[in-house]
């Protein structure tokens, strides 16, 4: 109301210089871009639609987040979505020209990962063991920055109920936290799925119950 009255009194000139200069100022912040609102909104349209293309012709893969590279071309991608249909610069086409090389480089990476392994230990965190059954390995929980309280909350999400349930806690390449538990006391972890993970060997080293079954450690 106070602005509205005083934009009137603008408006019959009763106002002096400053408050009018104020006034003028205000109206720009609010109503000086509405010119460009269809821009912005064909922006938005065109170039959705050429991240959805892109997407098809590079593969599910392009949002998949299953590596550090795979995250920062995510938030890459947002940003420079943002950036495209917010304002003039970067222009429409420098922005889709933009998208088209963070997709292709993706591309590209995900080929050189998948047909060389030395290239993917050299661009890919390795996943790390966070908690050997139910024991928390602290080392490793330095090693990630991960704290007890951190593992705690990734257990709750996972539904599991106690300790004992508790197989193996991964961290892995992309952030996220893996929990592996059962309540079968006869279950048995499969070395292939922790190959690479930093750490895994101390899963199967004399770890086995007589019946054969993996054997959980007690909170120390």
């Amino acid at each position: 109301m106070g602005c509205a009255y005083t934009c009137w009194h603008v408006l019959v000139g009763k106002l002096p210089a400053p408050h009018q200069k104020g006034c003028a100022m205000f109206e720009k912040w609010i109503t000086d871009q509405w010119t460009e609102m269809p821009m912005v909104l064909l922006s938005c349209v065109l170039t959705y639609a050429v991240i959805l293309i892109y997407t098809r012709l590079t593969g599910l893969r392009s949002f998949s987040k299953m590596s550090a590279a795979d995250f920062a071309m995510t938030v890459a991608v947002g940003s420079v979505f943002a950036s495209t249909i917010s304002g003039s610069t970067p222009t429409l086409i420098i922005g889709l020209t933009a998208l088209a090389s963070l997709f292709l480089g993706q591309w590209i990476l995900a080929m050189l990962r998948q047909h060389f392994v030395w290239f993917s230990k050299l661009v890919d965190n390795e996943p790390l063991l966070l908690m050997r059954g139910s024991e928390m390995l602290d080392e490793n929980l330095k090693k990630a920055n991960i704290t007890r309280d951190d593992v705690y909350g990734k257990l709750r999400e996972a539904n599991a109920l106690n300790a004992d349930q508790v197989l193996a806690v991964v961290f892995e390449t992309t952030g996220d936290i893996s929990v592996l538990h059962s309540a079968d006391p006869d279950v048995k972890l499969e070395p292939d799925f922790f190959r690479n993970v930093t750490g895994a060997e101390q899963l199967f080293e004399n770890r086995e119950h007589p019946s054969g079954s993996f054997a959980r450690t007690s909170v120390s």
